[in-house]
């Protein structure tokens, strides 16, 4: 299925404006949806493209600018000049307004013609993993596929909030977690406590740790990029989006 793209702008329930990616399958009649949370690079060209493959697997696909606040429109390559700066947006992040983005592009997929809005998924990479599970906690999307949440374990939430991981007993739909084990930014100690935290709290789930896999194993322009790891994760991504949103 090839798809249609555009760049849109959300107006928020802040009365702010969140630069989106939009990604849509040619076809008739409403589809499911799918929020693309990004890394700390912007709405770059692998996030760019990331959303262009959900939209050639049927779904209307959105990435959303979570850096509109400090950064709107960046789009930083994986250098050393791009982590610097994806780092300082990243520090300014605050719980409560990462979930105001969150049932904001919610809303916005909800408010589309071409959108079965009880068929809305999420996923995201990096800050943008954490992102998935706060948006899993916060919204009743069906379904969540989290890719190297850095932080969600952390005993504070982002800007000094309640932990992430405290809000796990709210998700509603399915989530999996994917991590690498070889990922220093991630240490196995709080995959485990996020696995323990989903299973306590009855959440249908699954928790992969690739033991090949590095921080970032799903970016084909990093240097961690692990083919085999981002394959696999790709298909169980495409199985869970299959089941819970078909």
């Amino acid at each position: 299925m090839s798809e249609e793209t555009q760049d849109i702008q959300i107006t928020t329930s802040a009365g702010e404006t969140m630069d989106a990616f939009l990604a849509m399958p040619t076809g008739g009649g409403p589809a499911p949806a799918v929020i693309v949370w990004m890394e700390i690079f912007g709405v770059n060209g692998h996030i760019r493209d990331v959303t262009r493959r959900f939209a050639a697997e049927g779904y209307v696909a959105i990435a959303p600018d979570f850096f509109h606040r400090t950064g709107p429109g960046i789009q930083l390559g994986y250098d050393e000049a791009g982590f610097a700066e994806g780092f300082k947006h990243l520090g300014a992040l605050q719980a409560d307004q990462m979930i105001a983005d969150a049932r904001d592009a919610v809303a916005y997929l909800r408010s589309r013609d071409d959108v079965r809005g009880d068929k809305i998924g999420v996923t995201g990479f990096c800050i943008g993993g954490h992102m998935t599970y706060l948006t899993a906690c916060e919204t009743d999307v069906a379904a969540a596929a989290s890719y190297y949440g850095g932080g969600i374990a952390a005993p504070e939430g982002p800007g000094g909030a309640t932990p992430t991981l405290g809000r796990t007993a709210k998700i509603s739909g399915k989530i999996h977690c994917y991590f690498g084990a070889k990922d220093a930014l991630i240490p196995q100690d709080q995959v485990a406590a996020i696995k323990r935290s989903l299973e306590e709290a009855g959440i249908d789930h699954e928790v992969r740790v690739y033991d090949d896999a590095d921080h970032g194993f799903n970016c084909d322009q990093r240097d961690t990029y692990h083919e085999a790891s981002a394959e696999d994760a790709w298909q169980k991504t495409k199985a869970l989006f299959a089941s819970a949103l078909g």
